[in-house]
Order: C-alpha cells, then sequence, then structure tokens
C-alpha cells in the first residue's frame, strides 16, 4: 500500500535525512519525496501491510517537520467538464 503526504519539507538534505530515518526507523517502509511539487510530496509505500500515517506524522513532526495525508482524487465527468472527487482510501 501507498500513502502520499503534503510536507513542508523544502531542502533536499531534509529529505534525504529523513528517507534515511524513515528506512531506519520503519524497515518495511519505502519513501521518497517530490519537492518539486507543490505539496512537497511524501510518498511512503509499505511492503508488507499498511502505512501507518498517524505513527509517520507524529515522527515527522518529532523532527520538526509537518505532514497530513493526501486524499485520493479520481477525476470525475459533470455536464461542465472534469471536476476532481476525494475517495476515502479505507473503503
Amino acid at each position: 500500500m501507498v500513502e502520499v503526504f503534503k510536507t513542508n519539507v523544502n531542502e533536499l538534505q531534509h529529505a534525504e535525512m529523513l528517507i534515511s530515518r524513515i528506512h531506519k526507523t520503519f524497515m518495511r517502509y519505502r519513501a521518497n519525496f517530490d519537492l518539486h511539487d507543490c505539496d512537497k510530496i511524501l510518498r511512503v509505500m509499505c511492503t508488507e501491510g499498511s502505512v501507518e500515517a498517524e505513527r509517520l506524522i507524529s515522527f515527522l513532526h518529532d523532527l520538526g517537520f509537518t505532514a497530513e495525508v493526501l486524499p485520493d482524487i479520481v477525476p470525475t465527468l459533470n455536464h461542465l467538464g472534469f471536476s476532481r472527487t476525494a475517495i476515502d482510501s479505507k473503503n
């Protein structure tokens, strides 16, 4: 399972440090950042089971960073064109 987070990580050295710390602390997680995205995206995949989002958010907070889960967005067609609909990933 993959979870996507919006973060306040702006610098490459911070992203590299966080990825290293995530991989050491959460052995089943594989993480990467997209610092070019306006939301400074952190993607985390769990090799077994699911990502514990609240635990990871707390972990990042303890290191001085913020993160929030981004909802799954699925484009839908309406009479005006495309709109975006949030999907609850727990269902």
